[in-house]
């Protein structure tokens, strides 16, 4: 998930225009939310932050998946069976020195041939496929079909407002922007004159005896953006790297004249297949969103580098799916279908939209992966809503009806036990979400060998398809049916009321917001599993 731009906008805003950042709404926890775990008070070390998903309720006071845990009085020695996990996302660097071992690799096809050796109908295969070829930035669903003028199309009305609105509301947030960068790349220009160097600290700035206007003001600016967190450089490249999503939300996302489309093929033909190419990595370094879910999934335990993943006997097959902007429904459906053909037993797709025009080809392939005992895990999306009013594709049922066993629909939490433990950002439904899981501020793999924080129910699911994975290497005669139902049923129930949508004045007990009305546990599960086998 990228940075939260509607934060960073109040913020800068605050700093910048108000005099003072401002402390953030405090959200009290009332009695009735507290439930039978004590909050935590201390805040996370920097070992807890990078490793929090995997802390234990119980034991360390942080709602995280208990995966320490379950090793440690689990797992110990025993490495199970391999598992292979189809990563369904943007590009993933297979390169990556904490990734580089637990790429699948397809030994039926021979490298760089130019054959399709194992008659799979994809050319050179080797470690997945890409199905978007060159691309990287597209439109927004809604935006294509205005593009394409499908007027036929009960949403075509619904999409026309939501275009318009959103539309207006990034252009306010462009020239917003536009000020603000001015404004902090004014300060640290002037600064950086003054004091005579790129890296000056905030001591340095206080030392500055000049009463120029111009130099005063930048002062009382890099003081005020270091009250908030940052450094003034930090928040110069910050703002650059909004002002770059700003635009790309304009001139690619919601840019009606744009097509990002580079493969040859009918989008609107399921049949036409073999399109893309068997690059499954990343096109630029900011396309990291793919490398960051493998990591979380599979990430190389104690190996003494950045991340640990979830599962420790899993291979990664890396399906490049996800542009910057909506996936296409043909894509997602052709990747299931690869993955389950090809040997996965556990899919994660990290993604979603609110508008699907051939949805059903996307059901068909989730009953698809159900049918061939694969257990298939989703993100629930992070628009803040009940995604049982508001739709959320892909899903699992036609009117609440569902066509899958195997898959399981994830929310995110935060590290925060108690009324902020739901994230803010994240969608919620007790129909069609399923478990909720860590998702806010997770620390992963990015490209090039780097590390980094990313949040967003993005992150929530991986987190679920490494329990399963764990569950499918340690107990392998479970079908994926029985995974899914050892994780929703030995997750920890909780009865506390939080806030949801990141609005305090919408309390919700926490038993509502999804089916199972529990927090994912790999200790729980693990035990569970043990039972059935």
């Amino acid at each position: 998930m990228k940075i939260n731009i509607k934060h960073c906008l109040y913020l800068f805003s605050a700093i910048l225009f108000l005099g003072c950042g401002g402390p953030a709404e405090i959200i009290s926890t009332p009695i009735e939310n507290i439930d039978s775990s004590p909050l935590k008070v201390t805040e996370l070390t920097e070992a807890e932050k990078k490793n929090w998903g995997h802390l234990d309720l119980e034991r360390d006071t942080v709602p995280g998946m208990a995966v320490d845990r379950a090793y440690e009085e689990i797992i110990k020695g025993k490495k199970g069976k391999k598992v292979i996990v189809a990563v369904i996302d943007s590009g993933i660097d297979i390169d990556h020195e904490d990734l580089d071992d637990v790429i699948w690799t397809n030994k039926k096809e021979v490298p760089n041939n130019g054959k399709d050796d194992d008659n799979n109908g994809y050319v050179d295969d080797i470690h997945g496929w890409n199905f978007l070829g060159d691309a990287y930035d597209e439109q927004l669903e809604y935006v294509r079909m205005l593009a394409n003028k499908d007027t036929s199309n009960p949403r075509y009305a619904e999409a026309e407002k939501l275009h318009a609105e959103e539309y207006e509301k990034w252009s306010g947030r462009k020239t917003q922007y536009d000020q603000i960068g001015q404004a902090v790349n004014n300060a640290h220009e002037t600064l950086k004159k003054e004091i005579g160097k790129e890296d000056y600290t905030l001591e340095d700035v206080n030392k500055i005896t000049s009463q120029e206007q111009s130099v005063q003001q930048a002062v009382q600016i890099a003081n005020n953006i270091e009250a908030n967190g940052l450094t003034l450089q930090e928040a110069v490249k910050e703002i650059k790297s909004i002002q770059e999503q700003v635009n790309e939300r304009l001139n690619y996302n919601l840019n009606i004249d744009f097509s990002g489309r580079k493969t040859s093929d009918d989008i609107n033909d399921l049949s036409d297949t073999g399109y893309g190419n068997g690059n499954v990595k990343h096109v630029k370094k900011s396309e990291a969103h793919g490398t960051h879910v493998a990591g979380i999934i599979a990430a190389e335990r104690n190996n003494g580098l950045g991340a640990n993943g979830v599962a420790n006997n899993v291979e990664i097959m890396a399906l490049r799916v996800v542009p910057n902007g909506d996936e296409y429904d043909k894509d997602v459906a052709l990747a299931i279908r690869y993955a389950v053909d090809n040997g996965a037993k556990v899919i994660n797709g990290s993604f979603g939209k609110s508008f699907s025009p051939h949805s059903a080809w996307v059901r068909d392939a989730i009953k698809y992966a159900s049918d061939n005992d694969v257990v298939f895990v989703h993100a629930a999306g992070n628009d803040s809503n009940d995604i049982d009013v508001e739709p959320n594709f892909p899903d699992d049922n036609v009117n609440f009806v569902e066509i899958s066993n195997t898959y399981i629909r994830v929310g995110s939490l935060t590290q925060k036990y108690g009324s902020k433990m739901v994230s803010g950002f994240s969608n919620y439904g007790i129909k069609n979400v399923d478990i909720f899981a860590p998702g806010s501020e997770v620390y992963s793999t990015t490209p090039e060998n780097e590390y980094d924080f990313k949040g967003g129910t993005s992150m929530a699911a991986p987190g679920v398809a490494g329990v399963a994975a764990l569950i499918r290497s340690q107990y392998p005669d479970l079908s994926a049916a029985q995974v899914k139902q050892v994780i929703l049923d030995s997750g920890l129930p909780l009865n506390t009321k939080v806030v949801v949508g990141g609005d305090a004045s919408n309390v919700k007990p926490f038993a509502d917001l999804s089916k199972s009305g529990k927090i994912a546990n790999a200790y729980n599960a693990l035990i569970m599993a043990s039972k059935i086998k």
